[in-house]
């Protein structure tokens, strides 16, 4: 059982700005979504079970996050071409953010001590926050179902 991670941002706060290398070639820049509100969603590696599922459910749903105005944004520590290859394999029609240098994992608060079958390593915990248009924090899920978090997700946004 993943045991809970004790995040350093709460609901309230300015969500930390960066810039990374994007699956859709090029950077990202969170500020560039300013007026809009971003899902931000963390999640261990590309084309791994869990993540696949996650990624699917977003990639299911995702007419209805655009109806509503919102940018999806998925982040892993895994490099542009790989996300190039995850995308393209499950038809991901938002934009996967390469963070290799581990910046905004750590500005988030999701890196971190994990276990896994006994053994302990660092990684990415399966962390989601929704930015509002206003660039601050409006909601945080620190633990997540990937089947039924889109929809969770969705919900919020009203």
């Amino acid at each position: 059982m993943a045991k809970k991670i004790k995040l350093k941002l709460k609901e309230g706060d300015p969500a930390p700005d960066f810039t990374v290398p994007a699956s859709s070639g090029g950077t990202i820049s969170l500020s560039d979504f300013r007026g809009k509100s971003v899902i931000l969603y963390f999640y261990p590696k590309d084309d791994t079970p869990g993540c696949t599922k996650e990624a699917c459910a977003f990639r299911d749903e995702f007419a209805a996050f655009k109806q509503k105005g919102a940018v999806v944004l998925g982040v892993s520590v895994d490099g542009v071409k790989s996300h190039a290859k995850f995308v393209e394999k499950y038809k991901l029609p938002f934009t996967l953010l390469a963070d290799e240098e581990k910046k905004v994992v750590r500005a988030y608060g999701v890196w971190g001590k994990k276990t896994f079958m006994g053994r302990e390593y660092l990684g990415t915990h399966r962390v989601t926050f929704l930015i509002g248009p206003d660039g601050i924090i409006k909601r945080i899920w620190p633990e997540v179902k990937p089947e039924q978090h889109a929809r969770e997700v969705l919900e919020a946004l009203g």
